[in-house]
């Protein structure tokens, strides 16, 4: 199937898109995968040709810390996923959100965000946007009032998470994306956790959207990458920002992140089921306090999940009964879990917020932010669902009350 049949499909639907969109433009001796290209420099045959590629008069590669075939594949099937005008990719989703907020925002301007963000883009909004004379402003992540009315003071960004890591609120991005553009503000979130399969934010009125790549999207615990996807022009000055300051995805990367997004659907349709039903069983048991997880027709942001997302993703978050040593009971006493940071793997990854996405916070910053001290984050994997119900009934038993 060649990529001139695949344009003429008809709203092909995403399982589709993530097998066949943009790689088969190119094949090399007739290959069915898109090959690694590991040149750091291209070659032209005049100097015509080479300066109108380097002024943009032509499409072409000059140095791969700019562009490169196999990385542009990458970027062009997120794209296409999220339904963008353009995408530009980046070593690691830290330097996708980092870029992106450099890029958008300049001393004197002032950003609102929430307190649930990921450990490192909170260390971003608290400790270096500041520093640089930018003006930030979390709001409680739940209320939407208090957020909106922060926005009304006026603001250049209003930056979000949903759902959020590692309590799992969800934000309704229609009703804020609305309120900032009455403002004139640029609208971006972080959509690591929903992955383009569950959730597509540009739909909902956002401009700027933002994967960690390392998660969902590749899938396999087995390469770096980050990628912001969205408005043309937004997406060119992220572009030339990240060209200079050289935060580049690697081709050998790009390749391991194309190969785990053929597999996205399959795998998310699956975390999604997993998840739903771990969860629900965690949340019936006398051991745990509670469960966050947006599928719960008993969570707080289930009505407006329910309205801007196809499933409910692969992580959920739950409190444990007790102190330090029963969360070490359970996690230490788990045979289907990695006690590892990271989430969105083939396998299932458990592990506390001091472990994975806040080990930089202290405990007193966490209780600000309210992430409970015996909380447990869980990115639920591909396994049996059986399997990991019974062996997370079988750890719980040697949590003593």
């Amino acid at each position: 199937m060649s990529n001139k049949k695949y344009k003429k499909q008809t709203n092909p639907g995403p399982g589709t898109q993530s097998v066949w969109s943009a790689d088969s433009e190119i094949s090399a001796y007739g290959a069915t995968q898109m090959p690694v290209f590991h040149s750091v420099t291209f070659n032209y045959h005049d100097l015509d040709t080479w300066r109108d590629v380097a002024m943009g008069k032509k499409e072409g590669h000059i140095y791969t810390r700019n562009s490169n075939p196999t990385v542009n594949v990458f970027e062009e099937k997120v794209r296409i996923l999220e339904g963008a005008e353009a995408a530009t990719s980046f070593s690691t989703g830290m330097a996708a959100i980092s870029n992106t907020l450099f890029t958008m925002l300049s001393p004197g301007d002032r950003v609102v965000s929430i307190k649930d963000t990921y450990g490192g883009t909170s260390k971003i909004l608290l400790d270096h946007l500041p520093h640089f004379g930018i003006d930030v402003q979390l709001c409680d992540t739940t209320n939407h009032e208090q957020i909106e009315k922060e926005i009304a003071k006026g603001c250049q960004a209003l930056y979000l998470e949903s759902p959020t890591n590692p309590t799992l609120k969800v934000m309704d991005l229609v009703r804020l994306s609305k309120a900032a553009k009455v403002a004139g503000a640029t609208v971006i979130v972080d959509n690591t956790f929903a992955s383009p399969i569950n959730q597509n934010p540009l739909k909902l009125g956002v401009d700027l959207v933002i994967h960690s790549a390392t998660k969902f999207l590749g899938g396999h615990s087995d390469a770096l990458g980050g990628i912001v996807c969205g408005n043309k022009e937004m997406v060119k000055k992220i572009f030339h920002f990240k060209e200079v300051f050289g935060a580049s995805l690697d081709p050998m990367s790009a390749y391991f992140l194309i190969r785990g997004i053929k597999t996205l659907e399959l795998r998310i349709n699956r975390q999604n089921s997993n998840a739903m039903q771990l969860a629900g069983f965690l949340q019936d048991h006398p051991k745990i306090e509670q469960v966050f997880y947006p599928g719960l027709e008993t969570d707080p942001g289930h009505e407006i999940a329910k309205q801007q997302m196809s499933g409910y993703g692969g992580v959920f978050s739950f409190s444990l009964k007790g102190g330090y040593n029963n969360i070490k009971l359970l996690l230490e006493n788990l045979k289907y879990a990695h006690l590892a940071a990271s989430l969105g793997s083939v396998g299932t990854l458990i592990g506390t917020p001091k472990t994975t996405s806040h080990v930089e916070t202290s405990f007193e910053e966490m209780k600000k932010l309210g992430i409970p001290e015996n909380l447990i984050r869980c990115a639920v994997g591909i396994e049996n669902i059986e399997d990991l119900i019974n062996d997370f009934k079988s750890a719980l038993e040697k949590v003593i009350l």
